[in-house]
C-alpha cells in the first residue's frame, strides 16, 4: 500500500529520515555524490535556515508497505513571486522508485499544498539556497556530479516528471574544460593587462582565508546584484547572502576567488572551487568524525576545479570586466596545476557567456533541466 505523510520538522528524527532517502536509490552509481547530510537538515530546520524568514515550505515522504520510496520539497518563495510578478511554487528535493504512481502521489500532494496559498504553476528542481544546484540531469549521466553544487539523478526521474505533465522552462549547461583544450588567447590576457595598468578595474586576490572572510560582506553584495537579468534571480536578504557566503568559505581555497575593483567598489567575481567529490563519497554524507579531516586532506590534491559563479555588474561588462573575468579564469587552470575544470551549470538564458566558454574550447557535457507545470 502506497502512503504520502507529510514530514514533522521539529523532530530531528524526521529531518534524519527525509535526508537519508537518497542513498537506496544511488548507494552503487558511482558518480553520484552524497549530499551533506547536516546541510540538508538545515533546509528542514525552520528555526535556523534564513529561506523561513520570508516564505514557506513542507516536506512529504511516500511511504510503500513501510518502506520510504520517495521524498518531495514544495515551497513559495515569496521573494522571487514578488521580483518576478509570478505565483509560482517551487519542487526540490524530489526523489522516487521508478514509479509513476509514486511520483503522481508525491506530486498531488505538492499541487494540492501550492493550491492552498493560490499558487498556479509549480517548477523545479529549483532549491532553498543560491548554490543549491538547479534542474534535473538529463544529459551526462556517466559523468560525475560536481560535488554538491548540482544535482544527480536517475535517468527515469526525467520521464516521471515528464510522464506528469511538466515541460521545459530552462537548461543548465556545464562545460568541461582541460589545459591543453581550454585556450584564453592572448588578446584576453593583453586586453585583461591594459585595464589593469590604467587602474579604473582591478583584480584583487586574497592572500589568507581571513581576508577572504572579512571581505566576504562585500562580494555577497556584488553576487546579489549581478545576476538581476537571470531567471533564477531574487533579490537575497542579508541572512541568505551570509548563508551563502558562509557556505562557500567552508570549501573555498582564498587563492582561487577572485574580485574585480572599480576603486573601492567590488564590481565582478570569480568563484572556484577545488573539487572535494572524492572526499564527499568518501564520507558518505558524514562530516564527522573523520570527513572533514578527508576533505582538507583532499583540498591539496588538485586535479579537478569548479568555476560555480562568474560575473560582473551589467554596466562594466563592455568596459574591460569581462577580460578581466575570462584572464582570471583562464590563469586559474593554467597557474594551479588542475587537470580538469568545469564551468559549472551556465543557465542557457546567459547566451554571451555561453557561446564565449565554447569558442574557448569548453565543450558542453552535462545538462540540468529545470521543469515548469500548470496546476
Amino acid at each position: 500500500m502506497l502512503t504520502v505523510e507529510k514530514l514533522d520538522t521539529q523532530m530531528k528524527a524526521q529531518r534524519r529520515r527525509f535526508s537519508h532517502i537518497p542513498f537506496q536509490f544511488y548507494s552503487n552509481t558511482p558518480q553520484w555524490v552524497p549530499p551533506i547530510l547536516i546541510d540538508v537538515e538545515a533546509a528542514l530546520d525552520r528555526q535556523k535556515h534564513p529561506f523561513y524568514q520570508h516564505s514557506e515550505a513542507d516536506f512529504f515522504i511516500a511511504t510503500r508497505d513501510g518502506r520510504d520510496v520517495g521524498r518531495l520539497a514544495v515551497m513559495d518563495n515569496k521573494r522571487y513571486n514578488e521580483y518576478h510578478h509570478t505565483k509560482r511554487a517551487q519542487f526540490y528535493y524530489f526523489e522516487s522508485e521508478n514509479s509513476l504512481e509514486t511520483a503522481q502521489a508525491l506530486f498531488e500532494r505538492g499541487f494540492d499544498w501550492a493550491h492552498g496559498r493560490n499558487l498556479d504553476e509549480i517548477i523545479g528542481p529549483k532549491g532553498f539556497a543560491a548554490l543549491d544546484g538547479y534542474g534535473m540531469l538529463v544529459e551526462g549521466f556517466e559523468h560525475r556530479q560536481m560535488m554538491t553544487m548540482m544535482n544527480y539523478n536517475q535517468p527515469y526521474l526525467p520521464k516521471l516528471v515528464e510522464a506528469l505533465g511538466f515541460e521545459k522552462e530552462v537548461d543548465f549547461i556545464s562545460c568541461y574544460a582541460e589545459p591543453e583544450t581550454f585556450q584564453m588567447p592572448e588578446r584576453i590576457f593583453s586586453i585583461a593587462d591594459r585595464v589593469e595598468k590604467k587602474g579604473v578595474l582591478t583584480v584583487k586576490r586574497f592572500t589568507s582565508k581571513k581576508e577572504l572572510k572579512a571581505w566576504a560582506p562585500r562580494i555577497g553584495r556584488t553576487y546579489n546584484q549581478s545576476f538581476i537579468n537571470n531567471w533564477e534571480y531574487y533579490p537575497l536578504t542579508d541572512n541568505e547572502i551570509k548563508f551563502v557566503v558562509d557556505n562557500i568559505l567552508t570549501v573555498a581555497d582564498h587563492r582561487l576567488i577572485k574580485i574585480i575593483m572599480h576603486g573601492e567598489d567590488v564590481i565582478g567575481f570569480m568563484f572556484a572551487f577545488p573539487d572535494l567529490s572524492p572526499a564527499l563519497q568518501r564520507s558518505k554524507g558524514s562530516l564527522f568524525p573523520f570527513g572533514i579531516v578527508d576533505i582538507l586532506l583532499e583540498l591539496r590534491r588538485r586535479d579537478w576545479v569548479s568555476i560555480n559563479g562568474a560575473g560582473v555588474l551589467p554596466e562594466f561588462q563592455g568596459r574591460g570586466g569581462n577580460a578581466l573575468l575570462y584572464a582570471e579564469m583562464g590563469r586559474t587552470i593554467r597557474d594551479f596545476g588542475f587537470t580538469h575544470a568545469e564551468m559549472t551549470q551556465v543557465a542557457e538564458t546567459a547566451v554571451q557567456m555561453r557561446n564565449d566558454l565554447v569558442n574557448l574550447g569548453g565543450k558542453p557535457y552535462k545538462n540540468h533541466r529545470v521543469y515548469h507545470k500548470k496546476i
